[in-house]
């Protein structure tokens, strides 16, 4: 391609909209343009990137059998009210794009294709014969981001990679994860990134068991933690490990004490000088249901722990039975507007103790409309308490339950109680649960000689196996050998295609642009011609150019009418691997061939350039 043909517009400075180097990289380098927010039109540059994605991930899935298929971007809401998600979806993470068309029927824009591989595999698979049976798609999904931001990384629309498979038990699919494992692995290191696979929460997506591919980098949204040794990776939503060993208390009697401004752990341990590892702090939320149930739910913890909002959220799926609902719709610490809702007294904020009373919770709740349109009045609070009152869930951290002559709130604003013990002074709640925020410097569970580091990483896959959840609640079944009718097992694996794109650039640049690895670059070479008025730079350019392009070695012909600085700057910014300069090492028969990567520079008889570029790159892609 010829640059003076092509859409090629660069910027000097940074975009005001983009916060991280990636984003402000991609913008300024002309790959992408922003349409709205958190959508972007893909200029060609990106698309050339784009389908090297794609190719990579087909590629790597086509060897494992998997077979590609389309499926349709826009879903009818009764699939995902089958599955049990469209709450889910709609209202709890809101990330559906929902409509009404014409007929008054509900729809929804995919941003995710479960329910309707399930509705297909339940029209066509009958028999364990058809089984396994592994399908993919890449193409565009959306998320209504609350906010959208950094470029490819969090949008609205973005292309992914998903595929579902189907299995006749969880030993075939285990065999097809593991397959998906190495797959991924492949996608990555193919690409020219480094990356981690680790442990992962299952999220909505739901499942027994899932793994996140990190691309590593310091911007990166999440936190990963891992053992030097290799055998342990977790992301920090799902990882676990042990505590500091809690220090001796200094109390050895139990007593209430006045403990003025001291409402946080910092506070109250400096005024009783002792340890936060002797103190069991008690943490309110207000959880809502799907079935518009509200549940207040006390957490009772070590207080140098901190509590894992996605493992409490999990835990309370769990006990999502026992209020007659299936998933929790929202979590939160109710602010003071919150508690005015439900509250029959003033709450003791950071003296709350394990056994606050449940009359603290008003039977009667005021009842204002609810502000997204559902019926009217606030959700009701949960009842179970002595006449049907409500009462508070309480669970405790596994942290906690061992403490000894403890400090805990007395439920008095400015007093604490000291030297508490479980069984005398307060009833271990009957839920202990491991709802702790795993980080670094813990001890690692598989050997607690090995102490968990961390790392910034961006996620670009996450495989699942899913297991029956979407076959039992859709219907989906097979007849096996027996003739008796079974759920169909099944796993669920996704890529970020441009996600992943993105990441590569967040992971290799410098402070003159992007360093794309040579198996991503829209180009595998750059001709720069600093002078167009000079004859022999533009004969030569064009002899290379033909050449390289036929040799395989994909390369851009920078014949525009601009001074060789700006050319220069122009080819680093847009991070195409090597650079070929038609300067005066013309008069010795050479040219100068810069690797973008390392600036190294070196002149190459022209002759010789399609040999060694081609070898160049065949050990990059090798």
């Amino acid at each position: 391609m010829r640059l003076s043909q092509m859409l090629f517009v660069t910027l000097r400075e940074d975009p005001a909209e983009a916060e991280i180097p990636s984003h402000k990289l991609l913008l300024r380098a002309g790959y992408i343009r922003r349409i709205g927010s958190g959508i972007y039109a893909y200029l060609p540059l990106m698309w050339r990137v784009l389908q090297k994605v794609s190719q990579i991930v087909r590629e790597e899935m086509n060897a494992t059998g998997a077979q590609e298929c389309l499926l349709p971007q826009l879903q009818p809401a009764e699939l995902w009210k089958e599955s049990g998600r469209w709450d889910t979806y709609t209202k709890a993470e809101g990330i559906m794009f929902a409509l009404v068309d014409r007929r008054e029927t509900e729809l929804g824009l995919g941003p995710t294709h479960e329910e309707v591989i399930t509705t297909v595999a339940k029209e066509m698979i009958r028999s364990y014969r058809q089984l396994p049976l592994h399908l993919y798609q890449i193409q565009t999904k959306f998320r209504d981001e609350i906010r959208p931001r950094f470029g490819l990384m969090r949008g609205r629309e973005f292309i992914m990679k998903d595929g579902y498979s189907f299995h006749a038990d969880e030993e075939s699919l285990k065999k097809t994860y593991q397959d998906m494992h190495h797959a991924y692995s492949n996608m990555l290191r193919r690409s020219g990134l480094k990356f981690r696979a680790v442990e992962a929460d299952s999220g909505a997506i739901g499942g027994s068991g899932s793994q996140e591919f990190m691309v590593l980098a310091d911007a990166g949204e999440d936190e990963v933690l891992y053992t030097e040794d290799g055998k342990y990776a977790a992301n920090v939503e799902k990882a676990v490990s042990l505590p500091a060993d809690a220090e001796p208390s200094p109390f050895n009697s139990y007593e209430k004490r006045e403990t003025p401004g001291t409402e946080t752990i910092e506070k109250l341990c400096q005024f009783l000088k002792c340890s936060p590892t002797q103190v069991v702090k008690n943490v309110l939320y207000q959880a809502v249901y799907d079935n518009g149930m509200t549940v207040l739910v006390l957490v009772s913890i070590r207080g140098d722990q901190e509590v894992n909002d996605v493992k409490l959220q999990n835990e309370l799926v769990r006990q999502a039975e026992r209020y007659n609902a299936k998933t929790v719709l929202a979590l939160q610490v109710p602010d003071a507007e919150a508690q005015q809702k439900w509250a029959a007294k003033s709450l003791p904020l950071g003296y709350i103790a394990p056994d606050i009373a449940d009359d603290y919770i008003t039977s009667d709740p005021p009842q204002p409309p609810l502000a997204k349109g559902g019926p009217g009045g606030d959700p009701p609070l949960a009842k179970g308490g002595p006449g049907g009152d409500p009462k508070f869930l309480r669970l405790v951290d596994k942290t906690a339950v061992d403490l000894k002559n403890f400090v805990t709130g007395s439920n008095e604003s400015g007093y604490h109680v000291v030297g508490a013990n479980w069984g005398s002074q307060f009833k271990l709640p009957e839920s202990i649960v491991d709802i702790r925020k795993a980080r670094p410097g813990d001890r690692a569970t598989h050997d607690p000689e090995q102490t968990l580091q961390s790392a910034r990483g961006i996620e670009v896959g996450h495989i699942f196996q899913l297991g029956t959840k979407y076959s039992k609640a859709m219907g989906a079944t097979y007849t096996n050998e027996q003739g008796e009718e079974m759920p169909l097992v099944m796993g669920c694996y996704g890529v970020g295609v441009s996600r992943l794109a993105q990441s590569a650039v967040e992971q290799s640049y410098d402070k003159d642009g992007i360093i794309w690895p040579v198996a991503l670059a829209p180009y595998h070479a750059i001709i720069s011609i600093p002078n167009v008025s000079d004859a022999q730079q533009i004969e030569v350019g064009e002899k290379l150019y033909t050449a390289l392009n036929q040799a395989g070695v994909e390369t851009l012909l920078d014949d525009r009418n601009e001074r060789a600085g700006v050319k220069f700057k122009d080819a680093d910014l847009i991070g195409i691997p090597y650079r070929i300069v038609t300067g005066r090492s013309l008069q010795s028969g050479k040219v100068e061939v810069v690797e973008r990567a390392t600036h190294k520079s070196q002149e190459i008889p022209i002759d010789e350039v399609v040999s060694t570029l081609k070898q160049w790159i065949e050990a990059a892609l090798s």
